[in-house]
Formats: structure tokens, sequence, C-alpha cells
């Protein structure tokens, strides 16, 4: 019948390749775009126009892309077609960009770019256009999240592209429904496919999309975690291969339990200054080797962490009542300032490996940070203490005549607050433990909440501050007599000023501030005789004090506290869904720190080694004499780096990601298989059921 049909001469075909394609009948959309080719060259190239069901300039390779149709792709590629890929909403390139946006309507062009996207993306094109499609796959994950962010409108649907599996929605003016594949899940799935641990180190072992050079072995995982990769990270392939890496040789340590392992940690407490000295005298030897694995390396960590807290602990809790004008004298000065320089060293060497961009993108980093500039605000202070002790000499001075800003009073007041950062951290070294990690993954997510709630929580108390910051200054400090009870009433210093009435609402909020807070009271004033007084009352102004307070705690409390209350329970629940995914990516960012630190532990980081002078000498030799694949670098996203063009047994990945992209259509193709053989028999069942009611007697 399509023989017969287009053998009419001066046929019109339409859209009728776009259906065939769909459809995936490869024999009859090879016979309409030869015809269409008889009738006009290249024509079979040119999109559809005033297509009932397709949209403007779709062409062959978008349908064919957009169902994932993996041989129909693969006969139009042989064909000539191909994709363009689309420019990211953001983009005002002049070549392109501008000129479309100048010429086209918005609407019809902001829904063009997410249709090529659907197809640009599938994992069947993916596979057909990269010879490394898990590299693919993470990019065009991270620029679909940023289209998502740059385009609010389009939101959705962006996210769907980059988040969603197989979901199903009615995409505009199509009139079926298109499956939109999670490019996320493309990379897990594709890894899923490995049958052998060394097929996925060799994928993991791939530089192609990290090109500055650092010490870690896997560099493909670090671009998994850049790219948010959670997914793939956490796959129990990539997780086996890390793990391997993460234990060594010490397979005992994952039969311990959890109360061996605190024991580990505690025991390590007295040995690791030894490991630490043995290390770094001798680290190639056995023993050496073996304290050098990362976890052995995690617990000299911990244990050296606990012995600054210690120290902080000391430090923190000295007796006070007799204490001398300027720096304390303890003995424990000294061991705390050399520990925060450790810490610091290793904040440097860690942002100088991943880059000041990836390093600052994390929270616990940006509160070492913090936490850190605390304890330097400390010895600052200390030194300004000592130097105005020594200036002025009245170290002896009784605490309750010193200035308010007195340097000893700001440095404990620092102290206090660096300790209490530095004791709260201990919940960032709870995320190897698999219970107490994911309350911690858990308790971030609803601290995100917080942190968003708290804008709002300002927005209204700063507006009801400002309304009320001197509606009752003139009553400030006046005191009211009754007459006959000669009891007094003073005016309490609620609303007298800005500062007063920020206070007051704040406390409001947790039901600390007394009804009382809105009374305005007026001393007495004289009457006609000197034993009798007149009580004023300014009803109407304590009766707008009365009612902005009300207001407040209705709008705060009732309404924004309980909203709050409502989005961390439904973050709650949203996050144990897939805790253990959130989990084992956060885990798997702190094995990479850990491995990419030097494998002395605080405050043995100080001191150099081998490996550091190795790097710097190779950083300035290329600095002078860059070759073919190595040029020492620098910017802002990854600070002084070596990057590294070349690329590892590159015949060898592809062979093993061949046989992935093989293993993963065949494993589509029976799950297609099966699925269709379950609705077939589901048929079967329904119609048996319905001939069975038809022929059994009335």
């Amino acid at each position: 019948m399509l023989e017969l049909l287009l053998s009419v001469p001066n046929v019109d075909c339409s859209d009728t390749a776009l259906h065939a394609i769909r459809d995936n009948q490869q024999q009859m959309a090879v016979m309409i775009l030869n015809k269409m080719e008889e009738q006009r060259p290249h024509s079979e190239f040119a999109g559809a126009v005033d297509s009932s069901e397709f949209l403007d300039e779709t062409t062959p390779m978008d349908v064919a892309a957009a169902y994932g149709h993996f041989d129909m792709i693969k006969l139009l590629t042989d064909r000539g077609h191909s994709i363009t890929k689309p420019h990211p909403p953001d983009c005002y390139c002049r070549e392109i960009c501008k000129r479309e946006k100048e010429n086209e309507d918005p609407l019809t062009l902001d829904k063009k770019r997410l249709a090529r996207y659907q197809a640009f993306s599938n994992p069947a094109h993916i596979c057909h256009i990269s010879s490394d499609p898990i590299l693919k796959a993470f990019q065009l994950s991270s620029e679909l999240t940023r289209a998502a962010v740059v385009q609010r409108e389009w939101h959705k649907f962006y996210k769907q592209l980059s988040q969603v599996f197989f979901f199903k929605f009615l995409f505009f003016c199509y009139k079926f429904y298109k499956k939109f594949i999670d490019v996320t899940r493309f990379g897990a799935e594709l890894i899923a496919c490995a049958r052998k641990a060394d097929e996925v180190e060799h994928v993991l072992e791939r530089k192609a999309g990290m090109v500055f050079s650092m010490n870690f072995i896997f560099p493909r995982l670090l671009l998994a975690i850049e790219c948010k990769q959670k997914a793939f990270v956490a796959h129990p392939n990539v997780q086996q291969v890390i793990e391997n890496k993460w234990i060594g040789e010490w397979y005992g340590w994952t039969k311990k339990s959890r109360a061996a392992k605190i024991a580990t940690v505690f025991w390590r407490i007295p040995t690791f200054w030894f490991m630490a000295l043995w290390v770094w005298v001798a680290p190639g030897s056995k023993r050496g080797r073996k304290w050098q694995i990362p976890v052995h390396r995690y617990i000299s960590i911990v244990a050296s962490y606990l012995v600054f807290l210690t120290i902080c602990f000391l430090q923190s809790n000295v007796n006070k009542k007799n204490q001398l004008r300027g720096p304390p004298n303890t003995g424990c000065e000294v061991p705390l300032v050399i520990y925060v320089i450790s810490f610091i060293w290793a904040a440097i060497r860690l942002c100088m490996i991943h880059g000041p961009s990836r390093y600052f993108r994390s929270r616990w980093n940006w509160y070492e940070v913090v936490m850190l500039i605390l304890f330097i605000m400390t010895f600052i202070f200390w030194i300004a203490s000592a130097i105005d002790v020594r200036l002025h000499d009245q170290r002896d001075l009784e605490r309750k005549y010193w200035h308010k800003y007195d340097p000893t009073l700001v440095a404990e007041g620092t102290l206090c607050l660096a300790t209490i950062m530095a004791f709260f951290k201990l919940i960032f070294l709870c995320q190897l433990d698999y219970n107490l990690g994911q309350l911690q993954v858990t308790l971030g997510k609803m601290i995100q909440d917080a942190t968003k709630f708290l804008l709002l929580f300002c927005i209204i108390i700063i507006a009801f501050a400002a309304g009320l910051g001197r509606l009752y200054q003139y009553y400030d400090g006046m005191v009211q007599v009754d007459d006959e009870s000669k009891i007094k009433i003073q005016q309490v210093s609620s609303f007298v000023d800005f500062l007063s009435t920020f206070k007051t609402l704040f406390w409001a909020i947790f039901c600390m501030s007394t009804i009382e807070s809105a009374d305005v009271i007026i001393e007495n004033l004289p009457g006609e005789s000197d034993s009798e007084s007149i009580i004023n009352e300014h009803a109407f102004t304590e009766g707008i004090g009365y009612f902005a307070f009300a207001g407040f705690e209705c709008i705060s409390v009732i309404v924004v506290l309980n909203m709050l209350i409502a989005c961390m329970s439904n973050t709650f629940t949203a996050v144990t869904r897939n805790v253990d995914v959130e989990w084992t990516f956060a885990r798997t960012e702190v094995y990479v720190n850990i491995m990419a630190l030097n494998s002395l532990p605080p405050p043995f980081n100080l001191l150099p080694t081998c490996s550091e002078y190795r790097t710097i000498v190779e950083f300035v030799k290329l600095l002078f004499r860059p070759t073919k694949t190595k040029r020492a670098r620098w910017n802002f996203k990854h600070g002084c780096y070596i990057e590294n063009t070349a690329e590892n047994n590159n015949e060898k990945f592809e062979e093993i990601m061949g046989l992935l992209v093989m293993r993963y259509f065949r494993k589509k193709h029976v799950e297609s298989e099966t699925n269709e053989i379950r609705g077939l028999r589901k048929d079967l069942n329904e119609l048996r059921y319905l001939l069975k009611d038809a022929l059994s007697p009335a």
C-alpha cells in the first residue's frame, strides 16, 4: 500500500516519515525519505511544517532520538542525519541565539529548545555521538540543571529531563505521551552493566573531563561528585571498588562492631604519634604502607581531633575567679596554636587540590573556615591583650573594672564560640556510620529548610520592630503607684527603642516575653489635693501596641512556625525515601577528602613529605618548560593545577564502554519484550473472562 501511494506523482509526504520513525518502521521510513529526496534534494533533512502532532522544524533524527530507537538512529546517521546541540537558555551568542531571540516567537523558541534537549539527551543518541557516554551524561545533566535554574517557568520540565526516570507527561501540543529519559540515571545504569571490578576501575580511572591533575586514583569519581551524580556514585558497583581502596588489606575492619571501632579510635590516641613519625620517616616500608591506607589515616585523624578537643576543653574551662588581665597561661596555648595552624594548612591543601570553586561549595568547608577564623581571632586578641597589659600595666585589675571590649573578654568570647563549633564538628565525623550518617544527612536537609524560613522571620520581625520601635519611648522608666494599695508598677522597656523591640519580638516567638510588654504605664498626675493623684490611660496607644503584638504572634508563631514544621516534616519524609543514596554520596565525599589529604594526621601534616616536594617541583618545572600533554595552570576555579590532556588506556576504555553499551541496550530490549508479554497475557486473560461470561448459560 505504501509503495502504491508513493508511486502517485507529486504526492505530498508531509510528516509521514516522522510517524514511521516514531513507530520504528525502518523499511517504511527509508521508502518515504527516498521519495522525499526524489521530489526535492535534501528535503529529508528539513523539519516538519504545520504538523498536527509534531512541533515545527522537528527533524527525523529528533523523533528517532526522542523515542530512543537505537537502530533507527544508526540508520539515519548513515544517511547523514544529525542533531544540532541546543544552546542553553542563558546563551546570548551573536551568531545564533541573539538572532533567534530577535526574529522568532519566544514561546516557540523555548518549546523547540526543550524538545531538542529531550532528543539530544536520550541514552540511545548519547551512545551514538560519544565514545564516552558517561562523561556526556554528566555534562548534559549539569547543563539541564543550570537551564532549570535560569528558566524558572520551564523549571519542572528541565528537572524532569535531568532527574525523573521514565516519567510520563503530556507535552504541550503533542497528542501522545513521551518518555523523558533521566540523564542522571543513565550513567548509573550504564555502570550497573559492569560485571567485573576491573571494568569499573577502568571507567573510574578515566581522566576525560578532569584536566587538572591531583593525587587521586579515580578522576571520573571526582567528576561525578562535581556534577552531583548521586545515583552513579552510590551505585553498588562503584561503592565496592571505593570500599576496597578504603580498607585496603585490613578486611577485619568491616567485621568489627561499632563498639569495637570506637575502642580502636580511642586506642589510637596514645599510638598515632608514633605511627605518624614512622610514616614520615619510612613511608615506603611495609608497616608504613599499611598505616597509609585511607581507613588507618581516618582513624589517626579522628584520634588526633579528639586530642584537639581535649585541649579546647581544658583551655575553655579555666577557672576565671582569679584570672588576671592578659593572655591565659594554662600550658594549653602552644598545642592549641599548633593544632589550629595544622588545620589551616590542611584546609589550604584541600583547597589547592580541589580548587577554590569546589572547596567552597561544601557547607562543611565553610563551617570549618568560620571555626578557624574564630580561633585566629582568639589568638589575635590574646596578643592584643598582652600588648595592652605591657603598655598600661593593669594586669591585677579586678574583672568588674575591665572595659566592656577588653581584649581578654573578647578573646574569651571568640574562644567560647570556636570551642562550640569544634565540638559540633563531631557530627561531621559521624558521616561514615550507617545509622548516624543517615541521621546527619537528614538533619542537614532540614536545617536548609530552617535557613530559608529564617529570612522570612527576619522580614516579619523587622517590619513589626520598625513600627513599634519608639511607640513607648516617652513612657520609659515611668512608675505608677496605686493610691490604696501603694503597689508600684513600672513601664516595661519593651517598645522604647528598636533593639529592645527586636529583642522582645524575638523572644516572643519562644513564648518568653510577658503579656505586660504591651502595657502603657503613666506616672501619677497631681490631683486637686496633695493626698490625691490622677491615673491617666492612653488607651489608643496601648490598643495599637496590643494589636501589633498580637498580630506578630499570630503571623510568626501560628502561621510561619507551623508552616516551617510542616515543611521540615515533608523534607524528612522525602529524604528518608532516598536516604541511602544521599548518605552514600556524602560518605564518598569524606572518602575522597581523606584520600586526597596528606597521609600524616594533624599536627604532623605540617612536616613536609616527599610527595609534596614532587608536586611542587613538577609544577615549577612545567611552568617554565611545558610539554605537549602537561601544563602548569592557575585560575580561581581550580587554583594552581597541572593540566593533563593525555588519556590513559584509550583502547581498553573504548572496548569496555562498547561492552557496557551493548549490555545496556540488550537489557532494555529484554525489559521491553517482558513488558509486552505481560501486557499480552493481561489482554488474553481479560478476553478469556469476557468469552467465559458470554458463553456461560443465562
